[in-house]
């Protein structure tokens, strides 16, 4: 595939306990495959700045777009603002638009804008924001780096905001056809159909419902015709 492709590196001590489900990852995927970029990697790390900054370090030399999800919120323990700044060795502070921003959320819901709060219009130099229309605290891009919030509906609302301004390909198209038969069974006429559509994806799922085995066949491509085509095979392969 010519597509784009990205990373995301997920950021937070409650996602690697257990404590929180990670969603946004499941949300980023299907929203860059309508756009045409193609999610490679998704990584998890812990709330520590050594670790946010080697993992973004790396990402971003190997794939064109890396978004990350958590720590930029008002606590001690969101670090991931700080992380990026060091990773692109630059400065970083509260920035007025940020400021702004911020303060006119907290003014009209009535709430004070502590020190505290303060902290998420802490922008490192050089940054762009990402808007969030559900609580006015911004993301950023740095390079090719999206830093944006862990809380879903917000992680959400800012990567509708920030998709548009990004360049992507042709749209991932998917179908998939439903095979009684066990993954050992489908194997070897997968495989040969895999080299004759060496320009799709062809992926295979095993599943067991009722003490019936099958085999869920996912083909995957930006050519809707050649994806059809391939599924055609399949149900000649392997008939419903």
């Amino acid at each position: 595939m010519t597509n784009p492709t990205a990373a995301i590196l997920i950021i937070g001590d409650e996602i690697l306990s257990g404590r929180t489900r990670d969603s946004n990852m499941h949300h980023l995927a299907r929203a860059l495959s309508r756009a045409g970029i193609e999610l490679v990697e998704a990584r998890l790390v812990a709330d520590r700045h050594e670790d946010i900054v080697a993992a973004v370090n790396d990402l971003r030399a190997r794939v064109e777009q890396v978004f990350t999800s958590g720590g930029i919120g008002p606590t001690h323990d969101d670090i991931t603002a700080d992380a990026i700044a060091a990773a692109f060795g630059v400065s970083i502070g509260i920035r007025e638009d940020a400021r702004a921003l911020l303060a006119a959320h907290y003014a009209r819901i009535g709430s004070g804008f502590t020190a505290e709060r303060q902290r998420m219009a802490r922008i490192p130099e050089g940054a762009e924001l990402i808007e969030n229309p559900v609580t006015a605290a911004p993301g950023f891009s740095l390079g090719n780096v999206h830093v944006m919030a862990g809380v879903p509906a917000v992680f959400e609302a800012m990567v509708a905001s920030l998709l548009p301004r990004l360049t992507g390909g042709r749209p991932i198209l998917s179908q998939s056809w439903r095979v009684l038969r066990g993954e050992g069974e489908v194997a070897a006429p997968l495989a040969q159909l895999a080299k004759e559509y060496d320009d799709l994806s062809i992926g295979s799922y095993p599943f067991q419902h009722d003490g019936v085995f099958g085999t869920n066949v996912v083909v995957r491509g930006e050519e809707g015709a050649r994806v059809a085509e391939a599924v055609t095979r399949l149900a000649a392969l392997f008939p419903a």
